[in-house]
């Protein structure tokens, strides 16, 4: 369905009159310049019109250019907040809940369906954090200022083209900084490439819809490369003496070969002596846990290009089938916290007089410039990470401060 210009205005200008009226000379000029590209890139000028007369630059996301956790974050962090028991009894449930849309999805794709849930799970936490920045503002920002204009000018007017095809309303087109949202958080490119009507109501909506959103999750695995049947790894030991630039996710070998090679499954199950190409990883260097990924690690790989967020979103499903926690400890005297004990880091925070907002689970810019205090006045290394240790100080100043004002 084609969104005419006129219904385009009764529609969406209501939310757009909200957003300020002005923006600066200079973006306008960029307006311009993205107008004058608007028919060749699909888009109707009218259309267009209607939905960037009042927009203004939000030059906050520029700043957020070049933070992405997966490749700053220690990977025990990265992965304590995103796979902990919260998150897995919550998988379960949704499981249970979507038991026959997923059952439909796996039958089509050839997805499993702990996957699919895996992914869903921590790309939006099950469709309770899709992001709050509008589309249309972030992305005209980032089409007109920073590096990579160029991209962000595709997903920009690949959004445009969502809302003109009808797909999803543009008040209801939130998400992240870089323009991901939804329940599975595609970006605007990826959802015209790969996204799927799976409920029948003649719209692909990844916001409204979980059964779109299933869906065309199970469609990107599928067409990434996704061989149904195979595991994405498996957690491995290496035989003393390996050599370590055999390792690397680009440095395949067959499962035979590394068998040959005295690499062991660390649950004790013996490797399948096939050609099935696989490669060692090793995220924490070698004193963490070791992983051999096969093809399907790879299509996790592209849905957001870190290793570490693959490694994520293949342990959730892991854990989701009823399996442990990796065997080996990653190489860390001081262990990540989950969301519950980071909620619980901020509420410590609080009972000590720092002003932290929302006691959230998510360790912010004010939540690390309070721990920066707290450890500078106790002759910590002002390093603002709230782990294990942090924790523990927490409590006991907390219980110290309590005493003294009873």
């Amino acid at each position: 369905m084609i969104l005419k210009p006129a219904v385009a205005c009764s529609t969406l200008v209501a939310s757009l009159l909200s957003l300020p009226a002005a923006a600066d000379a200079s973006f306008e000029r960029c307006i311009g310049e993205l107008r004058s590209e608007a028919q060749t890139r699909g888009v109707n000028v009218d259309t267009f019109d209607v939905l960037t007369r009042t927009l203004e630059p939000d030059r906050s996301v520029l700043g957020l250019l070049d933070y992405q956790p997966e490749f700053r974050t220690p990977i025990w962090d990265y992965l304590a907040g995103l796979v902990d028991d919260e998150r897995i009894a919550d998988g379960r449930a949704m499981m249970e809940q979507w038991a026959a849309t997923l059952q439909k999805v796996e039958a089509q794709y050839g997805i499993d369906r702990e996957m699919i849930v895996a992914v869903w799970g921590v790309e939006s936490n099950f469709g309770r954090n899709f992001g709050k920045r509008p589309l249309l503002t972030s992305l005209s920002t980032l089409s007109c200022y920073g590096r990579r204009q160029s991209f962000f000018r595709g997903e920009f007017f690949a959004t445009l083209r969502i809302i003109e095809n009808g797909d999803v309303d543009a008040a209801r087109l939130t998400g992240s900084w870089a323009g991901a949202f939804g329940h599975t958080q595609f970006m605007p490119s990826t959802f015209a490439r790969v996204a799927v009507d799976f409920d029948g109501d003649g719209r692909r909506d990844l916001i409204d819809s979980i059964p779109d959103a299933l869906a065309s999750t199970a469609n990107f695995l599928a067409k990434a490369g996704w061989v149904s049947g195979q595991p994405w790894g498996h957690e491995v030991m290496l035989p003393a003496g390996f050599d370590l630039s055999l390792a690397g996710r680009h440095n395949k070998r067959s499962l035979a070969e590394w068998a040959r090679l005295g690499v062991q499954r660390i649950d004790g199950v013996p490797l399948e002596p096939s050609s099935t190409a696989a490669a060692v990883l090793l995220p924490a260097g070698e004193g963490g846990p070791t992983f051999l990924v096969q093809r399907n690690f790879d299509a996790l790989y592209a849905y957001n290009t870190a290793e570490t967020y693959a490694l994520a979103i293949a342990h959730l499903s892991d854990r989701l089938r009823g399996g442990g926690p990796f065997v080996k400890p990653w190489p860390t005297d001081d262990p990540g916290l989950s969301r519950a004990e980071r909620r619980e880091v901020q509420a410590l925070l609080t009972r000590l007089g720092y002003p932290v907002g929302e006691i959230d689970g998510l360790i912010g810019k004010t939540s690390r410039e309070a721990i920066q205090d707290i450890q500078r006045t106790n002759g910590l290394e002002p390093d603002g990470r709230a782990g294990r240790y942090m924790l523990n100080v927490l409590r006991r100043l907390a219980g110290t401060a309590q005493g003294e004002g009873s």
